[in-house]
């Protein structure tokens, strides 16, 4: 009995030991791939675009920054203030002018004295955050630097921040905290790899008048600040050296110091997008490792990379291709994002303000055509400089979030059809009133040009039977983009289309319970629409039976 009870006891103390053996074993595999940082060859390898961002369609994004604080001097206007001729460039054309009218003459106040003038003081994220999210967007993007090479956060390794100077705030982690609270995904955009190239005319003079020859600030050094507000900072550092003393050797520490300031912006602060303004990764392999970082970073914090990259890359499958105020011209098997704003990208008032790009109507329409192909839309919303909202402008985010919230069913999860839309190019056909060959000639080439390709007020209107398709739970939506009440014919869901649809068996208008009359032919469907719409913008119908 002695020795049985033994055996029993030896068995057990065993099993335990290689029980702990096993658990050994496996926590130290798994804390390894948690420490282990993961090449970007391998995140790409299994890397997942996340359901958040596949499912959002529309995001909201505040291009906001110090260059908010002029009035006037267009959205370049801590370059193009120092120049009295800015060539092409003619949305800066009044910068110079303002500049030495309202703060001085830029060999004596520069972009670095605008700075010390933005304090953002009526700025309040919680009150934005939910605004947008009210609105229907479903992230919120907000700017960390531009080209002026200001950073909008605390950064450790850049002392022009907007801790330090300016608002004395750190705006990332205010509108950080915005989005925890509201639960809503958070992005933020670097614009800041091209801040070399872009500040030499702060290293430049007057070609004419009393200041003839006197260098701008971009000249400036640390001696010069003794007694000023700006005291023990460094314009060099704001606007780099002067070109004359740019060495390889100093180049390269300024891109290494963009990399270790934006990898404390992707770990410091808790974000969900990275957005970059240039094409591929800036910098080269500086941009990789810190994409490579973030994805890391995302991947130890949660287990997966649930985050997104975005930017105008090229054969980088892992990271969200970016149109800038343009779309895709055909549906495409990744996902993709359109950006535009109403007017500019920096609020400003010497730009006639009867003259915007959009409108609530044409955003709409924008929107539709966007998730039509598998992409979003991020729409910026100009700030003024005290970090709120242009009234006029808010109007026109009402009407846009009244139509987002009415139609939310045919937006957020929804994916292509097989085709994109139907009675396509209504508004390039030679009978539209007013459009000259030439100008139907010149629309056909931008429609297919992606950046900067997208229709504007300006843009001749879409005929009444142009629509965009869309499809979520065995439904089709079929989104009439310039309604007007009769019937309209739809080629593509006929019986014997290509697109072979189901037998319809139902259409209702969505905002309202009635059903809509229709007839489905072999070659067409026949679809009435009514002359009462629940919204003056484009209508949305949704039609069961078509997918099978």
């Amino acid at each position: 009995m002695k020795i049985k009870q033994l055996l029993i006891v030896t068995n057990k103390q065993y099993l335990k030991h290689l029980l702990f053996v096993f658990l050994a074993i496996v926590l130290s595999v798994n804390c390894y791939s948690q420490d282990k940082e993961l090449t970007w060859e391998e995140l790409r390898g299994q890397y997942k675009f996340p359901q958040w961002y596949t499912e959002a369609r529309f995001g909201i994004w505040v291009h906001w920054g110090a260059q908010t604080e002029p009035l006037q001097g267009g959205g370049w206007y801590a370059r193009h203030m120092y120049q009295q001729d800015v060539g092409s460039e003619l949305w800066g054309k009044n910068a110079y002018q303002y500049h030495c009218k309202t703060y001085g003459h830029p060999s004596e106040k520069g972009f670095k004295d605008v700075i010390h003038e933005w304090k953002a003081e009526n700025l309040d994220t919680d009150a934005l955050v939910k605004y947008f999210k009210k609105l229907g967007a479903k992230y919120f993007v907000a700017l960390a630097n531009h080209h002026d090479h200001f950073d909008n956060f605390n950064s450790t390794y850049h002392p022009w921040n907007s801790v330090n100077v300016g608002p004395k705030r750190d705006i990332i982690k205010e509108f950080e905290v915005s989005c925890n609270k509201y639960h809503i995904p958070y992005g933020v955009s670097s614009h800041d790899d091209r801040f070399l190239h872009w500040w030499l005319p702060a290293f430049g003079a007057d070609t004419s008048g009393i200041y003839k020859g006197k260098p701008y600030d971009g000249y400036m050094t640390v001696a010069d600040g003794k007694g000023k507000w700006w005291e023990g900072l460094n314009p060099a550092d704001l606007y780099g050296l002067p070109p004359k003393k740019r060495t390889p050797e100093y180049i390269e520490n300024v891109k290494h110091n963009w990399m270790l300031r934006h990898k404390e912006l992707t770990t410091k602060y808790d974000i969900d997008m990275l957005w970059f303004d240039g094409y591929g990764f800036p910098y080269g392999d500086y941009g990789k490792q810190v994409c490579q970082t973030f994805f890391n970073h995302k991947l130890q914090e949660n287990g997966v990379m649930d985050a997104v990259i975005a930017g105008k890359f090229t054969n980088e499958p892992s990271t969200v291709k970016d149109i800038e105020r343009g779309g895709a011209h055909e549906i495409l098997p990744y996902p993709w994002q359109g950006i535009t704003t109403l007017r500019t990208w920096f609020y400003k008032e010497d730009i006639d303000k009867m003259k915007y790009n959009h409108n609530a109507r044409s955003i709409i329409e924008l929107l539709t055509d966007y998730m039509s192909k598998n992409g979003n839309l991020l729409l910026n919303v100009e700030l003024l400089s005290d970090g709120t909202i242009p009234p006029e402008q808010k109007i026109i985010l009402d009407d846009i979030g009244a139509w987002v919230n009415l139609n939310s069913e045919a937006i957020y999860g929804s994916k292509p059809w097989l085709i994109y839309g139907d009675n396509l190019d209504s508004y390039l056909l030679p009978e539209n009133e007013g459009i000259s060959e030439t100008d139907l000639k010149k629309l056909k080439e931008q429609k297919k040009s992606g950046h900067f390709n997208e229709r504007t007020l300006a843009s001749p209107a879409y005929g009444h039977d142009e629509v965009r398709f869309v499809t979520k739970n065995n439904a089709l939506y079929a989104i009439v983009l310039n309604p007007e009440a009769g019937a309209i014919e739809l080629p593509s869901l006929g019986l014997n289309s290509k697109q072979r649809p189901g037998k319809i068996t139902s259409i209702r208008m969505i905002g309202s319970d009635e059903q809509i009359e229709f007839e489905q032919h072999t070659d067409k469907l026949i679809l009435i629409v009514p002359e009462n719409r629940p919204n003056k913008y484009a209508t949305v119908f949704k039609i069961d039976g078509v997918i099978k």
